[in-house]
C-alpha cells in the first residue's frame, strides 16, 4: 500500500512541476486515472489541455495517441479500417490497418467538433474497450484511457456530446487560468512556455501495482450507501430526492455515476495512503462525476441555477450515515 501510494504521489508530484499552478486538477486526473475511467476536460484554448495529457503519457509510460477532432473527422479516421492489399503471388486479402484509438492513451482533441456520426464511433471504445469493425471484435491495448477536451465558450461548428456519451466520461473537470503569480512564473523560468521535460517516469509494473492495490482498497458498507443515496437523491420523484432536486433537475444520474464514484473515492483512498474509503473521499469526487450527469430543466436555466450548485445542496443535505442525528452531531 505504501509503495503504491509513493509512486502515485511521484507522478502527482511530477505532474505539478512540469506544469504550474494545477495541482487541484492534476490529483482529480490522477485519481480518474487510475480508477481507470475516462475524463473530459473543458477548458479555454491555451491553459495547457493538451500538455497535461502529454505528460501524464510521458510519466506513466504509455502508449500516446492524439486525434484533431474537426467536422470532416470519419470513423474510419479513428477506429482504422480493412483495405485490400495484394501479396506478392498476387493474391489479394484484405489487410485491418488499427486507426489511433488502438493505444493506451488518447486524446480526443476539441471532440464536440466532430459530427455526431464520428463521436459514436467511440462510443463501444470507450465503454468494453473494444472496436468491432465487420464483425469482428478487436480488444484495445491494456490500459486504455479517453482524455478529451472542449472550448467551452467557441460553438460555431460544433456538436454537443450526446448524454449517453458524456455518461462514458468518468470525471467532466474544468481547466481553470492561473493567477498572476504563477504567470510570472511561468515566463520568467519558461521561454514560449515550453515545460521542462521529465527525466523520471512511473515504470508499467509500478502502474500495474497501482491497479492492484486498488483493487483491495476496501469501500465499507456505509460509503457505499452514502454513495447509493447521492445518486439517489438526484433522481426527481424519488422518495430520496431534495425540494432542489425535483424543482430543478430533469434527470439524474445514472447507476454509472455510482460506480465511477466508488472507483474514484478508492483512488483518493490510495493518495492518501488509506487501505478503506471515507466519506471525505466520496465528497471529494462526487462534483466531477455528477457535474456532466445532472439535466437541468427549464426552471433551472430560468432562475440561473447550475449543476454544481444542485450537487452542493445534495452534498450539504444528504446525511452521510442515512440517520438522524442530534444537533451538532457529526460523522468523520
Amino acid at each position: 500500500m505504501s509503495a503504491a501510494s509513493q509512486a502515485a504521489n511521484r507522478v502527482l508530484s511530477e505532474l505539478d512541476q512540469i506544469l504550474l499552478g494545477h495541482s487541484d486538477l492534476h490529483r482529480m486526473v490522477l485519481i480518474g486515472v487510475f480508477s481507470r475511467g475516462h475524463i473530459l476536460l473543458e477548458g479555454l484554448p491555451g491553459v495547457g489541455k493538451t500538455a497535461l495529457v502529454k505528460a501524464l503519457g510521458h510519466l506513466l509510460t504509455l502508449d500516446f495517441n492524439r486525434i484533431q477532432f474537426t467536422p470532416d473527422l470519419m470513423p474510419s479516421d479513428i477506429l482504422g479500417t480493412n483495405i485490400l492489399q495484394e501479396r506478392a503471388d498476387r493474391s489479394r486479402d484484405m489487410v485491418f490497418r488499427p486507426g489511433p484509438v488502438f493505444t493506451n492513451l488518447l486524446l480526443a482533441d476539441e471532440i464536440n467538433r466532430a459530427s455526431p456520426k464520428t463521436q459514436s464511433a467511440m462510443l463501444e471504445a470507450m465503454q468494453e474497450a473494444a472496436v468491432t469493425l465487420l464483425g469482428e471484435t478487436r480488444k484495445l491495448p491494456f490500459p486504455f484511457f479517453v482524455l478529451a477536451s472542449q472550448n467551452p465558450i467557441e460553438m460555431e461548428g460544433t456538436y454537443p456530446i450526446p448524454e449517453a456519451q458524456l455518461d462514458r466520461f468518468m470525471f467532466k473537470l474544468e481547466v481553470n487560468t492561473v493567477d498572476s503569480a504563477t504567470l510570472t512564473d511561468i515566463i520568467s523560468s519558461r521561454r514560449r512556455g515550453e515545460a521542462p521535460a521529465s527525466e523520471w517516469a512511473l515504470s508499467r509494473a509500478e502502474l500495474d501495482r497501482i491497479f492492484a492495490v486498488m483493487d483491495q482498497i476496501h469501500l465499507t458498507r456505509p460509503v457505499a450507501n452514502y454513495i447509493a443515496r447521492l445518486v439517489a437523491a438526484s433522481h426527481p420523484g424519488a422518495p430520496e430526492a431534495l425540494p432542489q432536486t425535483n424543482e430543478y433537475l430533469a434527470y439524474g444520474a445514472s447507476p454509472r455515476a455510482a460506480i465511477a464514484m466508488a472507483e474514484a473515492s478508492r483512488a483518493a483512498a490510495l493518495l492518501s495512503n488509506r487501505p478503506s474509503v471515507s466519506f471525505d473521499d466520496v465528497k471529494l469526487v462526487a462534483p466531477p462525476v455528477l457535474k456532466h450527469r445532472l439535466i437541468l430543466n427549464y426552471k433551472a436555466r430560468m432562475d440561473k441555477v447550475t449543476a454544481d450548485a444542485v450537487i452542493r445542496e445534495l452534498l450539504a443535505k444528504v446525511d452521510v450515515a442515512g440517520i438522524d442525528l442530534p444537533g451538532g452531531v457529526e460523522i468523520q
